[in-house]
């Protein structure tokens, strides 16, 4: 199955090739940038763009997108970051001034209480080593738990089959998120529903 996909994408790496050649046939392809001739590439998802847009959603308003993901640039394929440059990490992740440390750590606690990724304390404090899990997985879970709409998981899951990916098939338990989150969603919802006796609704139920 493995050397099927190499072949595949050998494939369609080809046809692509012809086909730019054929829409920029004086291209100089010095100006192009290639991971083959540079360095400082890393791993990333195809669905990536909507793996941020769920995650954004699911923050209620934190935007933990930009924090995220240059927390995954910064790793080198192993899925973990030591937390060494907390203001350059903020810089990175968009934000500055008196605030943008605490902004930050906000942003990271958020991204660990729905579960995307797991923190340790050490030399550099409370987030000093940070652990990023299979954000499909984590996804996964929260769909499982209805907190991912529906277009958007059908969507991902489209786009998986396109790649063929197969992260949301496989067997093995999904990451637990942690309690605090799924108890918060949860008296998000309750809070929101209209009282069954509130005199705005006329006695009925919302």
């Amino acid at each position: 199955m493995a050397e099927e996909n190499k072949r595949r994408s050998r494939n369609i790496a080809q046809h692509m090739l012809s086909l730019r050649n054929s829409l920029w046939p004086r291209l100089d392809t010095a100006k192009l940038w290639s991971r083959q001739k540079s360095d400082g590439w890393l791993s990333v998802p195809r669905p990536m763009p909507l793996l941020l847009q769920m995650m954004d959603n699911l923050s209620k308003g934190k935007p933990v997108a930009a924090t995220y993901l240059d927390l995954w640039c910064r790793t080198y394929d192993d899925s973990f970051v030591i937390a060494g440059k907390h203001r350059e990490m903020a810089f990175f992740a968009g934000f500055t001034g008196e605030r943008a440390e605490n902004t930050w750590a906000s942003r990271m606690r958020k991204l660990a209480e729905l579960g995307f990724i797991d923190i340790k304390d050490g030399p550099n404090g409370p987030i000093s080593y940070v652990l990023i899990y299979n954000p499909y997985h984590i996804v996964r879970t929260h769909n499982e738990q209805g907190n991912i709409s529906t277009a958007a998981y059908n969507a991902l899951t489209q786009r998986m089959i396109e790649i063929r990916a197969q992260d949301l098939d496989e067997q093995e338990d999904a990451i637990a998120i942690p309690k605090t989150a799924l108890e918060r969603t949860r008296r998000r919802v309750i809070l929101k529903k209209p009282s069954a006796h509130h005199p705005s609704r006329g006695g009925r139920n919302g």
